[in-house]
């Protein structure tokens, strides 16, 4: 069962890599929604079940964000994310390390849904990253671990790119 979630892990991390590459905002976020569907598989096989939902409900938030960015659905996926906490939390008594997970989705929900930006989205995603890396090695993910980290290098270098781009153009 751990090498078919570390497959989904892998196949995640390509299909995100991919992702952060994107120059539209709606094309990122259905390349990345394809890749998140994989990393909560890659979750969920492994136990982790904060990932593996905060995961999926980021995957059908992009999806949804592609058409409709209104308060209301900001607010549902909030409420979404924070709902599977408690009942985590308190239903499950699952340990504090979920919070790590559930913040990193809050911040992922709300950049997603707010953010038309995608500089501004990449670099709002810098902490939700760490958050999610953080976690990752926690539970002992290894491609969750390498999904993060390549992210991280991907939001970098494109933001890298962005800016050379822009003090080009200023002179």
């Amino acid at each position: 069962m751990t090498l078919i979630a570390e497959a989904f892990g892998a196949l995640a991390v390509v299909i995100n890599f991919i992702g952060y590459r994107q120059n539209d905002i709606n094309r990122y976020r259905v390349v990345s929604a394809i890749a998140l569907a994989c990393v909560s598989a890659h979750f969920f096989l492994l136990g982790a079940m904060a990932a593996g939902i905060g995961c999926m409900i980021a995957s059908i938030r992009n999806i949804v964000a592609i058409r409709y960015r209104s308060n209301t659905i900001l607010v549902f996926f909030v409420f979404a994310n924070l709902a599977f906490f408690f009942y985590e939390w308190f239903g499950l008594g699952n340990g504090w390390i979920i919070i790590l997970a559930y913040s990193s989705a809050l911040v992922f929900t709300v950049g997603s849904i707010v953010l038309q930006n995608a500089t501004k989205i990449r670099q709002w995603f810098i902490l939700a990253e760490l958050l999610g890396l953080a976690y990752a090695l926690l539970v002992g993910s290894i491609f969750g671990s390498v999904f993060n980290i390549s992210n991280l290098a991907s939001i970098f270098i494109k933001l890298r790119q962005e800016s050379r781009n822009t003090h080009k153009k200023s002179r």
